[in-house]
């Protein structure tokens, strides 16, 4: 079948006696003529002329159906509504319909008209129908808005034109949903969708239909515009003055690009489909022509800026739009001077239309009157389109003289800078006077740790960075603190807006922002040390994250290279400041309680470090006396004899790698355990996320077997430390984060957890299963190919295990199981997720404690973990051996 031709009905209908000929040529020619729309658009003729076939392909079929069930002398009007009624129709939408006539003829040809119905089923449409009285079409109109609407956009199929024109008429009519009920129906409708598809899993996957932005928002505007000024479209708002010439040619280009998309997106999907979802997302780009450029220039990335673009261009322009419309309603205008040539009207603030815009100064100028008045709602509609019909003023920070920007420096340095620089993207302002930040305006990446555009997360950044300064963000207890410290806080925003900012352009972004942000601060007259510390920020911004989310931070000699990479503790708290903001403006679920806590502790021992100095690093022996000391002091309540006896507990290694405060109350939890043959099980709350502590005898299989539980208990493990006692007992700790929240009390879960857990390593040893669950629809678009490295530490002790793949339910537990297989020991596990991309790393050695030397069992162990990478379920031999 045709990717153009409509599925047929679930349940196909019987047609009339007699009907078989007619039906099998109409739909014939449907097809043909579906198909001939279908490549006309893949030759890439204009979207209005395919719609308008389309409508006509459709209008064939129904007109021949109610030729062939209805009689020609019945007294029904047959209408089409909706965008079927605009003759704007996409392959696989449905066709609206409205059967009008007096209750008498609907009776009489009940039979007929149930042929009718059945007919269009049966030739591959989806009829919406509706059969109706024209008191009964005003009754629908009064009780629903959307029913007054939909009858609104009607057109004549087959009947008389009277039925229409008295349709209309009653329509008109002022008494039937006023200009003002009408606009505050239609705008609570707005608010209500753009709620409904405004989260994050939309802006991966928008919906072109319904979504901010897109068309839905188009045929709104039009339908305001008819309703209160009683015209026939937007463009006829243009000479009265309510929409720019500019402005209404923006709504036309990117309702064609948003409309394109959108019937390319029904044929690639072959069913009627308004979400652009990531399986259809390449098939989409490939098939409008878009070509890979470069590894981070992609086709998809390519058609997705487009589209974000084109919404965004809508979502601008309709603001305003809306605004000019409550103007219009309003009762009074009220008018309050706030400074010189600008007032509040209304509550908007409006520049004197008398006051030249022709420079880029005085664009500046605008946002500043605009920063200096916090009362203001926003910008007044005719001073927003006054800047927008000002932008080919604005030329680049580069062309422009020392005052200018100097005003532009000033408002980066300003109380209002954040939203100041929001409202400049969203005019547009911003992407003239930086033209890089234009080039990522609208830049999607594809993937799943990305959910925003770059623009947006940079805006998102720069928000958090303001509330850093406020504090009371409870996510982010450290960082208020660390910013008070901050000297010419301003510097962090710049970094922010720049570190993203050369995205897309085929080199490595880090690199390439931190020239951009060099040459910003010479032509600004940054200090040279102001701007060698920015290009530093945004050549390293990434650094903290990598080393606290892919190294142990428990290792003096991490801590040693990080210290010596970032040089002062000027630079730390600048990086730790951008990086929490960077994390958490990348997607709201990226950041937990692990990664703050995580990022806290590398930034505290880098602070240490740099004060003590690199050179006087104190030696091991030393730290763990420290530590030791530390422990005591918090479990000084206690008998020194049952703190000795505790301490004897825990190898050295312990004092070296968990805070004092997690030792303590380790310490406390075994001195409380009267019965060492049971594991004792502790796991309590943190933040978002738990924490266990498990202490066993231990055995072969272990890892494999708590990793296996807490699956199935619905945990993710993002860190295990893994050691064992002096007498042999396991010492494992596992911070956790919960797949999915249950409801529970974060208490009772943990409890819960713990009785499991005690449960599971009561038992025998057993290798259990971790639950098979389906990939999301999204991972099984987005793979990562595996990697396997394994590395010598050097020490003959240890061997340091890298896999990239995948990520997927179960792939820890999995890994665990092909360890196990292999008869080796986890000593240290950090576990770390980028959307659909993890990154584990593991230190290993063989059940001797031994490295990996020999090259068959590397190369066996590399094969089976890169079958499991790619999804393969482990094989379990026929004697468990010993895993840790």
């Amino acid at each position: 079948m045709s990717d153009a031709m409509p599925v047929p009905a679930p349940a196909s209908v019987a047609a009339p006696d007699g009907a078989r000929g007619w039906q099998e040529a109409t739909r014939a020619a449907f097809v043909a003529a579906c198909e001939g729309v279908a490549a006309r658009f893949d030759a890439g003729e204009a979207i209005e002329r395919l719609l308008a076939a389309q409508a006509a392909a459709v209008d064939a079929v129904v007109r021949r159906a109610w030729a062939a069930t209805v009689p020609a002398d019945a007294a029904l009007d047959l209408l089409a509504t909706g965008g079927y009624g605009r003759a704007e129709q996409y392959p696989f939408s449905d066709v609206d319909l409205l059967v009008l006539g007096e209750p008498a003829a609907q009776q009489a040809h009940a039979t007929a008209l149930g042929d009718f119905f059945a007919a269009l089923w049966d030739l591959g449409l989806k009829p919406g129908t509706a059969v109706r009285s024209l008191p009964d079409c005003l009754l629908a109109c009064r009780e629903d808005v959307r029913s007054l609407t939909a009858l609104t956009e009607t057109r004549l199929l087959a009947g008389t034109p009277q039925g229409l024109d008295a349709l209309g008429e009653a329509l008109r009519t002022a008494e039937l949903w006023p200009a003002r009920d009408y606009y505050a129906a239609k705008r609570a409708e707005w608010r209500s969708r753009h709620a409904r598809h405004n989260d994050t899993a939309h802006n991966l996957e928008p919906n072109l239909k319904e979504g901010p932005g897109g068309l839905r928002d188009l045929h709104t505007l039009a339908w305001l515009a008819q309703r209160i000024y009683r015209v026939p479209g937007l463009d006829a708002l243009v000479p009265l003055g309510l929409l720019g010439s500019d402005e209404a040619a923006t709504l036309r280009q990117d309702g064609r690009t948003l409309a394109r998309l959108r019937f390319g997106l029904h044929l690639v999907a072959r069913r009627r489909e308004e979400r652009l979802r990531f399986d259809h997302q390449k098939l989409l780009a490939a098939r409008l022509g878009y070509r890979d450029e470069a590894s981070d220039n992609l086709a998809v990335e390519q058609m997705m800026q487009t589209l974000f673009r084109a919404a965004q261009g809508v979502r601008s322009i309709s603001e305003r739009l809306l605004q000019r419309f409550e103007e219009q309603l309003a009762d009074c205008v009220l008018r309050v001077p706030v400074a010189a040539g600008f007032s509040l009207v209304n509550g908007y603030l409006q520049r004197e239309a008398t006051l030249p815009l022709r420079s880029t100064a005085e664009v500046l100028a605008v946002f500043a009157t605009w920063a200096a008045c916090p009362e203001a709602k926003g910008l007044h509609s005719e001073t927003a389109r006054a800047l927008t019909e000002a932008l080919p003023e604005v030329q680049a920070y580069d062309a422009q003289d020392v005052s200018t920007r100097a005003a532009f420096l000033a408002l980066l340095q300003g109380p209002q800078a954040v939203e100041t620089l929001a409202r400049m993207a969203h005019l547009g302002v911003l992407g003239r006077y930086l033209p890089a930040f234009a080039r990522v305006s609208g830049r999607m990446q594809y993937d799943l740790f990305h959910v925003y555009t770059v623009d947006q997360h940079t805006l998102e950044v720069l928000r958090l960075m303001a509330g850093f300064a406020q504090g009371g963000d409870a996510r982010f207890p450290k960082a208020r603190g660390v910013h008070e410290r901050l000297k010419a806080p301003w510097r962090l925003l710049v970094a922010g807006l720049f570190h993203d900012i050369a995205k897309g352009r085929g080199g490595d972004h880090s690199v390439l922002g931190a020239e951009d942000v060099r040459a910003f601060g010479e032509a600004h007259g940054l200090k040279p040390a102001d701007t060698a510390l920015l290009a530093w920020l945004v050549e390293q911004h990434l650094l903290m994250s990598m080393t606290a989310q892919r190294q142990d931070i428990s290792d003096p000699g991490v801590i040693e290279r990080f210290a010596r990479a970032v040089g002062d503790r000027t630079r730390l708290d600048f990086l730790y400041l951008l990086t929490c903001a960077d994390i958490a403006g990348t997607s709201p679920k990226l950041w937990n309680t692990w990664k703050e806590r995580l990022l806290g502790e590398l930034h505290d021992a880098t602070r240490l470090a740099l004060r003590r100095g690199l050179e006087n690093r104190p030696e091991a022996a030393t730290r763990i006396a420290e530590a030791r000391s530390e422990v005591r002091g918090l479990l000084a309540a206690l008998p020194a004899e049952a703190i000795e006896r505790a301490f004897a507990e825990f190898p050295d290694e312990s004092f070296l790698r968990y805070p004092p405060e997690q030792l303590a109350t380790q310490a406390r939890a075994i001195l409380g355990h009267a019965d060492r043959r049971r594991p004792l099980v502790l796991v309590q709350p943190q933040g978002e996320g738990f924490e266990a502590f498990v202490h066993s005898p231990d055995r072969d299989g272990l890892f494999a077997t708590l990793t296996a539980t807490l699956d199935r208990l619905g945990f993710s493990v993002v860190v295990a430390r893994i050691l064992t006692s002096t007498s042999g007992m396991s010492l494992d700790t596992f911070q956790l984060l919960p797949l999915h929240d249950t409801g529970e009390a974060p208490e009772l879960r943990a409890a819960h957890a713990s009785r499991v857990l005690t449960e599971m390593l009561s038992r025998p040893a057993a290798l259990l299963h971790p639950p098979r669950r389906a990939l999301s629809l999204a991972l099984k678009h987005f793979r990562v190919p595996p990697r396997v490295e394994l590395h010598d530490m050097g020490d003959g002790l240890r061997t340091q295990l890298v896999l990239v793949g995948t990520d997927r339910p179960g792939l820890l537990a999995d890994v665990a199981r092909v360890l196990r297989e292999h008869r080796l020991r986890v000593h240290d596990a950090r576990i770390a997720t980028f959307g659909e991309r993890a990154e584990d790393l593991f230190l290993i050695s063989d059940e001797a404690d031994r490295a990996l030397v020999d090259p068959d069992t590397i190369a066996r162990l590399s094969a089976a973990l890169t079958a499991c990478l790619e999804g393969e379920r482990p094989h379990a031999p026929p004697q468990a051996p010993r895993a840790g």
